[in-house]
């Protein structure tokens, strides 16, 4: 597990590769300079860079409780980057997106996790359900597990979704007390019987330090984008008291994804 304090690296984009699936994200598999290959999240697309800060977030967090997650590099996109794409959209989608993206190492040669064909231990199991609960992932089920199975160990990825609550910044401290119901839908939930021992053990890791170093990562200048802060600074401490009262209170959401478990017996 890594120390509380937290870097990343910057890449410059130097070649969009192609896009991974339809839909309103449209992410991409694209080369930077410095010859690997990453996933790139535009800050141009649908949820802009709420979703970037939820993938840095969610997956920094990931990585610091021990879960695999593929390296996060900030991802710089030039002006001039998108003006050969012969498809429109995507030329669209680029230009949106210059300046600072959100990328993480392609995975090459992974394959989707599939729970019918891998079966995952009940403590990998109970860490990875007790994240998403924190995190309020609603995007880990049976249709779209965001988990790959690489160099034969389970690696998690696309974090966009979590956090919601930051789409409705009202309410702050009520939505960080509320139990994650949407854990029901959960794909690792039947596995999930050692939630107790995880949630003590992860409450140890995830110290007030170690949440300022990973929310610390956020970009002043994805911060400044939403409006409804008169700073960047207060923008920053709601992520911070998020996430800190909810640590604080995790027996809510560890008490409802027990029961949503018995609930499936």
């Amino acid at each position: 597990m890594s120390s509380s304090k937290v870097q990343l690296r910057t890449v410059n984009v130097t070649r969009y590769v192609t896009p991974l699936r339809e839909g309103g994200s449209l992410p991409a598999i694209v080369e930077a300079e410095d010859g690997f290959l990453y996933v790139l999240k535009f800050r141009g697309a649908g949820q802009g860079v709420k979703a970037l800060i939820a993938e840095l977030i969610g997956g920094e967090i990931a990585r610091a409780v021990g879960l695999l997650v593929p390296e996060i590099v900030y991802a710089n996109i030039d002006e001039a980057f998108g003006r050969t794409e012969p498809d429109e959209e995507i030329q669209d989608l680029l230009k949106a997106s210059v300046g600072l993206n959100l990328a993480l190492h392609y995975l090459s040669g992974s394959i989707t996790f599939d729970p019918a064909v891998t079966n995952i231990d009940a403590t990998h199991a109970s860490e990875i359900v007790w994240l998403d609960c924190l995190l309020t992932n609603m995007d880990r089920t049976v249709r779209n597990t965001n988990m790959l199975w690489w160099h034969k160990e389970l690696w998690l990825i696309d974090h966009g979704a979590c956090l919601y609550f930051h789409h409705n910044w009202q309410n702050i401290a009520e939505q960080a007390i509320r139990p994650f119901v949407l854990v029901k839908d959960h794909v690792l939930l039947p596995q999930a019987k050692q939630l107790a021992a995880v949630d003590e053990a992860f409450r140890r890791i995830l110290t007030n330090d170690r949440i300022h170093s990973i929310v610390n990562l956020i970009p002043d200048e994805w911060l400044a984008m939403d409006t409804f802060f008169a700073t960047t600074d207060l923008h920053r401490q709601a992520y911070i008291q998020f996430l800190e009262t909810r640590l604080a209170n995790t027996n809510i959401f560890v008490k409802e994804a027990q029961h949503a478990a018995t609930s499936l017996i």
